[in-house]
């Protein structure tokens, strides 16, 4: 819920400038407002370069991978990213010999470029809102359990025309404000998309955990990556080695004339999911039901694989992917939950929940429909079931280790081969990924977490293979974890494995996958209807909103697909004590000589020298004499917008979103306009990385900052 609604109660003048930079706004139907006061902040283009015009702003920016933002900025498809969201990319090349998450990487030449298996980047084509057609074609006489099975069909059908029309196309219709509105919207995806530089990790990953989401910032968080094409269309195509470099349209033009406090910046790019709109009954279940027991699970398995990660440089490769995801947002939890409990949150929203059921009473509107007392009932019958779901995805679901992934995957439908008419020959294989994991970090992982589910639930949700680890291994964690590894069929790598034979159900590691599946099955069942109870009441509880703030301007919560927020480069004040909106080179410098008492400070000599140095040419900016590295913005963002571009009112490019601050990590379900921030990356650090550390002349030929 906006901060503009959530302090209805509060003095005019308050509500009149809360909401100024609070927002994730689609581009097709912008309101005249917002673009207005864009206009005062020092936006420059018109409304039409935003979405509409071949060389809108919207054209450069780009779906990162399905999980992040990204920016092309050159004529030949160069693409800007965060670092870590190329991460997985970088380290799925990296070697013992050859580490280029350690040591970084520059392509010197388009042959040395790096395909990605899997790696895509998404243009987004158009978009409009589709809900009256599909109210027309049935949609609103369906209860709100069939809704979703239905968007899905017409969806399916609408693909298809598209793709009589255009071959490259593809369309998502997905639901806006809590599924009052539904919007289609139109891609074009490009399927090879090869590394081309990162900056070494001391630099892309600066101050590992110990900064995450914190402020003052020296993160180089930045990779680069170029798409290509098919040489006969410049269309997308499957990877080849005769594919060319895709030539975009347009691109974005890169700025090295830096900014100042109270400059105009604007943010596109894929945030990935809020929640505002989101009632006071569901805050308290997402703090002590889902935030809180996430942080209790990964606490356990980050401690295991922080141990094993720093005794083998070969494991580091292997987990330190899944390590960075998983202490990403264990950290964002804890600051979540200090948030919600320090402003109050859940007393706010129960304050504007109280207005809100006086403007129904006065108005009749949603009466009998809408009931306060009903969702309340709801959220605290599920609250457990949440809380048990948390702890069951922690443990089960994030494939941390290799034989719980493939006992879901065996479930799930595999690939199968053989001959159809004989079920008995049928079979799946597993490919050979033993270079993706390590088997004893993968053992103690498992028999930790599996022994932590036992102490946080009830007994009535431990899968059965409890019981087999205490009548056949005596209660030895370790050792049942270690036959798994050791016994089971679904370990067997790039041979086949015959699932219609009777011993197959017998194998400790099938069912182990059965018992898991089984208990997933009972909890999603136990939650179901309460769960759709609960989603009509919060989508009820928007509309009522909606309609009651009629008169202005609302966006819709994120649900990855693009959006724009604009705002203005600024620090911000906490206890008195302003924050400064830019960091410089000395400051990392100076945090360097720390490495010896925190390893996440640690860089190489090289570093320390580029960093100390006096002159930093055209890279320093012409008002602080400095190299600046990361800078604040009070651009409202989310998961999904890491590598998002920033752009001055121009539309050119100054730098990419990295990052939210701790102060405000509540900015999910609440965005706070006095302490929200935007950690961005400096297009001008980036540069510089690329020119006096890499060398890599040609692409900065080619990005030809201005």
């Amino acid at each position: 819920m906006k901060k503009r609604i959530l302090l209805a109660l509060l003095a005019p003048f308050i509500i009149a400038t809360a909401h100024a930079d609070e927002g994730m706004w689609t581009l097709y139907n912008l309101p005249d407002a917002i673009y207005e006061q864009m206009k005062q902040y020092g936006f420059q283009l018109s409304k039409e370069q935003l979405y509409q015009t071949n060389d809108a702003v919207k054209n450069a920016v780009v779906n990162f991978g399905g999980f992040c933002s990204g920016v092309v900025v050159s004529p030949n498809g160069l693409v800007f990213t965060n670092h870590h969201c190329g991460f997985d990319a970088i380290r799925q090349h990296s070697t013992v010999e050859h580490d280029y998450m350690l040591n970084g990487f520059y392509a010197k030449s388009y042959a040395e470029e790096l395909p990605n298996e899997d790696l895509f980047v998404s243009f987004m084509i158009e978009q409009k809102d589709v809900t009256d057609e599909l109210n027309r074609l049935g949609m609103d006489k369906l209860k709100l359990k069939d809704v979703e099975e239905f968007v899905d069909s017409i969806e399916n059908v609408w693909q298809k025309d598209i793709r009589q029309k255009d071959s490259t196309l593809r369309v998502e219709i997905k639901p806006f404000y809590e599924g009052n509105k539904y919007y289609m919207t139109t891609y074009r995806d490009f399927k090879d998309v090869r590394l081309v530089f990162t900056v070494p990790k001391s630099m892309g990953k600066y101050g590992g955990e110990t900064d995450n989401w914190m402020w003052p910032r020296q993160t180089c968080d930045y990779s680069v990556f170029r798409i290509y094409a098919d040489p006969k269309t410049n269309g997308p195509a499957e990877y080849s080695k005769a594919n060319v470099p895709y030539h975009p349209q347009s691109w974005a033009p890169v700025s090295l004339q830096g900014y100042k406090p109270g400059d105009f910046c604007m943010i596109m790019g894929y945030p990935g999911s809020t929640s505002r709109y989101l009632s006071s009954y569901g805050i308290q279940e997402r703090r002590d039901a889902i935030n809180a027991p996430r942080v209790q699970v990964r606490e356990v398995k980050q401690e295991v694989m922080l141990r094993h990660m720093r005794a083998s440089e070969a494991v580091r490769i292997m987990y330190e992917s899944k390590y960075a995801s998983s202490s990403n947002y264990w950290k964002n939890s804890i600051g979540m939950n200090k948030c919600i409990d320090s402003i109050g949150l859940i007393r706010q929203k129960q304050l504007f929940e109280a207005k809100i059921r006086l403007w129904q009473d006065s108005t009749g509107y949603l009466k009998g429909k809408l009931d306060f007392d009903k969702l309340s009932n709801l959220y605290l019958q599920r609250m457990k079931l949440t809380r048990l779901r948390t702890l069951f995805r922690e443990t089960f679901f994030s494939f941390d280790d290799e034989i719980t992934s493939r006992a879901w995957r065996s479930n799930w439908g595999m690939k199968v081969e053989g001959p159809k008419d004989k079920p008995q020959k049928q079979y799946f294989t597993f490919d050979d990924n033993s270079k993706e994991w390590d088997e004893a970090t993968d053992c103690e992982l498992l028999a930790t977490l599996i022994r932590n589910y036992r102490l946080q639930v009830d007994s009535d949700y431990l899968p059965d293979f409890y019981q087999t680890i205490d009548k056949q291994f005596h209660g030895d964690y370790a050792a049942y974890v270690k036959a798994l590894y050791k016994k089971s069929v679904l370990m067997k790598s790039g041979k086949p494995i015959y699932f219609n034979k009777k011993n197959y159900n017998k194998d400790l590691g099938v069912q182990y996958g059965l018992s898991i599946s089984e208990i997933m099955a009972k909890i999603t069942a136990d939650r179901r209807q309460m769960s759709y109870d609960i989603a009509e009441q919060e989508k009820l509880l928007c509309d009522a909103v909606l309609r009651m703030e009629m008169d202005m301007p609302n966006y819709s919560d994120a649900n990855f697909t693009m959006r724009m927020t604009y705002g203005q480069i600024g620090e911000y004040t906490l206890g008195g004590r302003p924050s400064g909106y830019y960091t410089t080179a000395r400051s990392l410098w100076e945090k360097m000589q720390k490495a010896d008492d925190n390893f996440e400070y640690f860089a190489e000599p090289v570093m320390h020298e580029l960093m100390s140095q006096k002159d930093f040419g055209k890279y320093a900016d012409k008002l602080t004499g400095t190299m600046q590295l990361c800078f604040l913005s009070n651009n409202d963002i989310t998961g999904g917008n890491s590598g998002s571009p920033i752009f001055n009112g121009k539309g050119e490019l100054l730098g990419l979103a990295f990052d939210g601050n701790w102060d405000s990590l509540a900015s999910d379900i609440f965005f706070d306009r006095q302490l929200a921030r935007t950690i961005n990356v400096d297009v001008r650090f980036m540069l510089f990385m690329m020119d006096r550390w890499g060398h890599a002349d040609r692409l900065l030929q080619e990005i030809n900052a201005k």
